[in-house]
């Protein structure tokens, strides 16, 4: 039991303090890049010598946020066209000729794609259920103190939520009380409260939209048969239906569909979010790739802001682990190498080595009829920077603050499986 304690207390800690960050489509890998990664922790645990790293908190955390900031960055790279030289900045960039009525993002992996454009027309969004309560003035509950209990029925399974009434409780503490129950559930449900000239009204919603032919409603609330007290359902208002839940109705290229969420693919190319219907005489938007020059000056400004965050989260920790510095001037060491080639189409770097855009000589070069040589450059100067990122993320140990006690006796390295592991171990040295 303890041991079992012991383990979700690593997990937890791990998740909800080092990693935050949600992993992506960019995080999976084939099974010649796994073994790539293998290799190059042999080819580290080979070389390194033996050390003794300093395994406080400040310096897990460390070295977790410096892995986690160096995949953010490979990540960002990657989204911009592929890992492979040739295809990094070179993505394609979808454009809606009416962002209000429609978003759009190319996800396709075919970066030679010929995608024609196409007409989308927006009948109808997709909604939710709303349930609107009984506005109450905030005057003590009307209802006797005691247990009370209601049933809501949702997505095919049924909870029931009890919770008291107490003697001088009022209507908004009440509403307030069940907003928070509600909400901290995690059944598909989100509440609010919303102020009015009439009184506080308690307002249910659910998290999912569409609804299938053969339903009405995504949820019901009842308390006819509830094991607790009933009569706060109809106090409160909860089963008034003021929304009802409907599918999202559009045309492509005059073909009519329906999505029961406002936010779908198309030929597993283009990634839409609807965001407002049309009027039955407004002509449909048009969807499309942007040429591939106005696609390369969108890549180099989002690939830009990935490499600032990196600066900027790797900066914070100059004062308390020193090593990081190393780093840091391995960034600008890389800039230095191609500052020539960046400066021609304007990108230049700050004191700090954030990476600044003129876009008016960006525009200029992406124009001109050199586009792809002048772009050579930042396609060579980006494939160093995926090369550290993957460094730091491959042995983020390399930049902690350790004592080496050994060094290798030279031409007759042997494998020892504990530098690489220091990093994944010192997280559980406290519960061992």
């Amino acid at each position: 039991m303890a041991y079992s304690m012991a383990l979700n207390n690593i997990y937890n800690n791990y998740l909800s303090t080092y990693a935050p960050k949600a992993s992506g489509r960019y995080d999976a890998h084939k099974k010649s890049e796994l073994k790539g990664v293998y290799n190059s922790i042999v080819k580290i645990n080979k070389e390194s010598p033996l050390s003794i790293i300093d395994s406080s908190i400040d310096t897990q955390s460390y070295a977790v946020n410096m892995k986690e900031n160096a995949r953010e960055l490979r990540n960002t790279i990657a989204s911009l066209g592929g890992l492979d030289e040739e295809d990094l900045l070179n993505k394609k960039t979808a454009f809606s000729s009416s962002v209000d009525t429609a978003d759009v993002k190319y996800i396709g992996d075919s970066y030679d794609d010929d995608t024609s454009e196409f007409k989308l027309f927006v009948e109808k969004l997709a909604t939710s259920q709303i349930n609107t309560g009984t506005p109450l003035r905030d005057e003590p509950v009307s209802l006797s103190p005691g247990t009370y209990s209601f049933d809501v029925a949702i997505n095919n399974m049924s909870y029931e939520f009890q919770f008291n009434i107490n003697e001088g409780e009022t209507n908004l503490q009440l509403q307030e009380k069940l907003s928070k129950l509600i909400n901290n559930s995690n059944v598909g449900l989100k509440s609010s409260i919303e102020n009015t000239p009439e009184g506080n009204v308690f307002k249910l919603e659910t998290t999912l939209t569409g609804i299938d032919d053969d339903k009405q409603l995504l949820f019901t609330i009842t308390d006819d048969q509830t094991s607790k007290s009933s009569g706060a359902v109809e106090y409160l208002g909860l089963d008034k239906v003021t929304q009802l839940p409907d599918n999202a109705k559009f045309y492509l290229n005059d073909e009519p569909h329906v999505s029961y969420t406002n936010h779908f693919t198309v030929a597993k190319t283009f990634e839409i979010t609807l965001n407002k219907a049309q009027e039955i005489d407004e002509e449909p938007i048009t969807i499309g790739l942007k040429p591939d020059t106005d696609s390369m000056s969108e890549n180099v400004t989002k690939f830009a802001m990935g490499y600032n965050r990196f600066i900027q989260s790797t900066s914070q920790f100059l004062a308390s682990q020193p090593k990081t510095s190393y780093l840091l001037n391995e960034m600008t060491r890389i800039s230095n190498v191609y500052g020539k080639d960046l400066s021609n189409i304007g990108i230049s770097f700050d004191e700090k080595g954030y990476m600044k855009v003129d876009d008016n000589i960006l525009s200029e070069n992406i124009n001109s009829t050199s586009a792809l040589e002048s772009f050579a450059g930042v396609r060579k100067f980006t494939n160093s920077v995926l090369s550290q990122a993957n460094q730091v993320s491959l042995n983020p140990m390399n930049y902690v603050q350790k004592t080496i006690v050994a060094y290798k006796n030279p031409g007759k390295e042997f494998v020892t499986p504990y530098i690489t592991s220091q990093y994944s171990g010192m997280m559980f040295n406290s519960y061992c």
